[in-house]
């Protein structure tokens, strides 16, 4: 009797260090996360004061009583923040389609096929990586100017088509399906891009979804190479177009109508990793792992 009280308080114990262990995990997860949500929380509360509120706050104010989306009207007119989005949108259309249709071929040769000097070849290949940004984005900036492709889509596109990093994702995901299919489907009389295209993709999904994912967020993002390219404002992307919008008057003089575009050129990206995020983690974790 003595023995299983004994074994009961030791279980108590157990299980109460086990609850405090786990409020304070929880605690500091919740700080953290109030920490960084906090900022886009300002930002769109920003947004939605109007601009007499705003100027009249001596103390910040943490809340508003009377929000107003007169700030999203006035940020879309003011400049032509439509036009940023429409050439963003081309931009990140055009180079994530072009980069997919380089890089999987690219990923595919690398996995499967078995050609001369195949793996010194890739290692020569993942050394590219080594090289620092700064050096590539100077060469490609010659190029441009000397091909005469400055304040034009093509310039824009054409050096962000290809990913060193994407290639060996991907050809880790293609290297972990079994060779017993490929073979399978050599005696059947499948051609290699049938088999890429039927059986490998499909395989893959998550990865290559990750892929395109992390390709938007990335040209969506792009600020130095479309700032170096573009000095015309036909070409402006919304991040060289927040910039101007920021150096202006209007960017200075308005912060609440500054905070509404910043709002507007973020809500995309923010709605497509929470719609996708659970895919970007499953094709990351896959990538990761050999079999």
């Amino acid at each position: 009797m003595t023995k299983q009280t004994d074994f009961d308080k030791i279980e108590k114990r157990a299980k109460a260090g086990e609850l405090c262990l786990r409020i304070v995990t929880y605690a500091l997860l919740a700080l953290w996360a109030t920490i960084v949500l906090f900022p886009f929380y300002w930002m769109i509360l920003t947004s939605v004061k109007s601009f007499s509120a705003y100027n009249a706050e001596y103390i910040p104010q943490f809340y508003t009583t009377s929000p107003t989306l007169a700030n999203y009207t006035t940020a879309f007119t003011a400049v032509p923040l439509g036009q940023y989005f429409l050439n963003t949108l081309i931009f990140t259309v055009a180079t994530t389609a072009i980069m997919m249709a380089v890089i999987i071929p690219a990923a595919y040769a690398f996995a499967r096929l078995e050609f001369k000097g195949k793996n010194l070849l890739f290692t020569l290949f993942l050394s590219l990586m080594m090289i620092p940004n700064e050096l590539v984005v100077i060469t490609n900036y010659v190029t441009v100017t000397n091909l005469d492709m400055r304040n034009t889509f093509a310039g824009l596109i054409l050096p962000s088509v290809m990913s060193v990093f994407y290639v060996y994702l991907l050809k880790e995901n293609f290297a972990q399906i079994p060779d017993q299919l490929y073979y399978a489907a050599k005696v059947d009389g499948t051609s290699d891009f049938k088999y890429l295209f039927k059986v490998m993709i499909p395989m893959c999904k998550p990865t290559v979804i990750t892929i395109i994912i992390l390709k938007v967020i990335e040209c969506w993002n792009s600020y130095v190479w479309p700032r170096l390219v573009t000095d015309d404002e036909a070409y402006y992307l919304v991040s060289n177009g927040i910039q101007t919008i920021r150096q202006s008057g209007f960017g200075r003089e308005n912060i609440p109508a500054m905070m509404a575009a910043v709002v507007a050129i973020s809500l995309p990206l923010i709605v497509l990793f929470l719609v996708f995020r659970k895919k970007i983690m499953a094709g990351v974790v896959r990538g990761g792992l050999k079999g």
